[in-house]
């Protein structure tokens, strides 16, 4: 069951772990809570910000290889300093840059506006299901003992957390594997979500400004659509 807090209480109790900054004393994580969300289908809204993000990458692309975009080849220096192989496991935001040379995968609005904003502002995005979610968000690098709930071949499956990578957990056990790879099923958005905690990393080059700014347009979008929308954010760097 999971456990209900207010909003500002889960971003307070929310952490990131010592030896994350030490990985990356560079890293920054801004947590944004998103209340009242209308679900939809995909509509008008959210294909417009798909198709922008969509010619937004073709006009990177044009000139760089998505490999040399500079927060992508950043997260893949990051993946290969905890043992992962880039190519392999690409960060989220590799994998949706990638699939938007070619069109970007529409799914329902609140997921379709979340990874065009993600794509747009070349930041890796994450969206977890509070209504799923048990107790406050924490960053670690795991032991190597964790499990992890997945599926292969469509059948339910666990698998250990590789030794040093980074996890996304709540109080229950990981909700996502190497910082910002693969999240679990137990706490994935679906067309019933209403209420999210959206995760937005951040290595140098990006810095603090257009952090916000990414989430203040996710916020500000989904508001659009629903009116009833609160939202609440906290910034976590090395100094908090």
């Amino acid at each position: 069951m999971t456990t209900k807090m207010a909003a500002q209480q889960l971003l307070q109790a929310a952490h990131v772990a010592p030896e994350i900054f030490e990985l990356r004393p560079d890293y920054r994580v801004l947590l944004l809570i998103v209340e009242g969300i209308t679900p939809s289908p995909s509509d008008e809204t959210s294909e417009t910000l798909l198709k922008e993000a969509e010619t937004h990458v073709k006009t990177l692309s044009s000139t760089s290889a998505i490999t040399e975009l500079p927060h992508i080849a950043a997260w893949r220096e990051t993946y290969k300093a905890f043992g992962a192989k880039p190519n392999k496991t690409r960060n989220s935001l590799e994998a949706l840059t990638r699939r938007a040379e070619n069109g970007l995968p529409r799914v329902n609005r609140l997921t379709d506006i979340y990874n065009a904003i993600s794509v747009k502002h070349q930041i890796p995005f994450g969206g977890e299901d509070l209504d799923k979610y048990d107790g406050s968000a924490f960053l670690v690098r795991a032991t190597g003992k964790e499990s992890f709930q997945t599926f292969a071949a469509g059948e339910p499956e666990n698998e250990l957390a590789s030794p040093g990578e980074p996890i996304w957990c709540d109080n229950t056990g990981i909700t996502c594997r190497r910082w910002n790879w693969r999240q679990g099923p137990r706490t994935a958005l679906t067309d019933d979500t209403t209420r999210v905690l959206f995760i937005l990393d951040a290595l140098k080059p990006v810095s603090n400004d257009p952090l916000t700014r990414a989430a203040d347009e996710l916020a500000a979008s989904l508001k659009s659509v629903s009116p009833n929308v609160e939202t609440y954010s906290r910034l976590i760097g090395p100094s908090s």
